[in-house]
């Protein structure tokens, strides 16, 4: 069977992403970068244009969106909106990180679901001559959260696990990993992908008014332990699992998550410091560029290392 032949695509992107854009575009020449003036008038709303508007008729476009602050999601979502209505074949949004409902509890009356809400407005998204909108979202953190959208946009639910399985193989303790969950919820999510490496499963457990990180299962002794989260934020758990990863006998603790969104520089207290002890340090700490702020402030700083999303998202846009 003949393969398809890979269409061309016109990949705008958001300030924030340029150099995710910029990365996904040197994987192929199939993908060109085009471009947006992102700018405000003198009361702070914004002024856009999107240049070369004329030439995207019939084109497929798509964009790169960076939705970490509220601040920001506004004049993306004018670009974005904007985008489908200048006669382009299809439309496909990259958006890595699915940023908002990541702490929501429904829990009682009056608890608002921001998740549902952003849902709702990307599913309103008008529809091009090719059909809906294409949706690029990388590990989404509930995975309920896939049913929130209209039938006027197609999620396409995509993973970093293959760039750390990747990374894992080049190391030279490959054959001696094991895969440490902190979690029942990080292990239904991810051990499927994982599931020819040994594995632990942890849990917190409340002592008094304490919740304390405990090993639930399997037995990381004499392994290199890797906790895989799907993100993380002040990074109190991660800390907690590699303290007692180390205490049942770990030879050194690494992690991995997709989303590093560390608020209020919470990434500075995984930083290695001048003589200090490796079995209270984690020997890596990958994570990808989903967040693109992240990525400019602990960049080349140990132990971090990013995996980048570029090769598997310019993949995606051929779909």
């Amino acid at each position: 069977m003949e393969k398809p032949k890979k269409k061309q695509v016109l990949l705008y992107y958001c300030v924030e992403a340029e150099e995710l854009a910029r990365k996904i575009a040197n994987q192929s020449d199939h993908i060109q970068l085009q471009s947006v003036n992102w700018r405000s008038f003198d009361d702070g709303f914004p002024n856009l244009f999107i240049n070369n508007a004329q030439d995207i008729r019939g084109q497929h476009v798509s964009f790169l969106a960076s939705f970490g602050s509220p601040a920001v999601i506004f004049e993306q979502l004018s670009v974005i909106f904007a985008l489908t209505r200048l006669f382009v074949a299809s439309f496909t949004l990259v958006l890595p990180f699915f940023s908002t409902g990541s702490f929501e509890r429904m829990e009682q009356e009056g608890d608002v679901a921001t998740a549902f809400t952003m849902a709702r407005i990307l599913s309103n998204i008008p529809i091009t001559r090719g059909g809906p909108t294409n949706l690029i979202i990388y590990d989404i953190h509930a995975l309920q959260e896939r049913f929130y959208f209209g039938d006027n946009i197609l999620p396409c639910f995509e993973t970093g696990i293959p760039l750390l399985k990747r990374r894992l193989h080049q190391l030279t303790d490959a054959d001696n990993i094991v895969i440490a969950f902190p979690d029942d919820g990080a292990w239904k999510r991810f051990h499927k992908q994982l599931d020819h490496f040994p594995t632990v499963v942890c849990a917190k457990v409340r002592e008094g008014d304490k919740r304390i990180v405990r090993v639930k299962e399997g037995n990381p002794s004499g392994y290199h332990a890797v906790i895989v989260d799907d993100l993380v934020q002040s990074g109190g758990t991660l800390i907690e699992c590699q303290k007692v990863l180390a205490a049942h006998g770990a030879t050194k603790v690494s992690a991995y998550v997709t989303h590093a969104v560390f608020p209020k520089n919470s990434w500075k207290k995984f930083v290695h410091k001048n003589g200090e002890n490796t079995n209270e340090a984690f020997a890596y700490f990958w994570f990808t560029d989903s967040c693109s702020p992240t990525v400019k402030n602990i960049e080349n700083k140990a132990p971090f290392e990013v995996l980048s999303l570029a090769g598997s998202i310019a993949n995606a846009l051929q779909i």
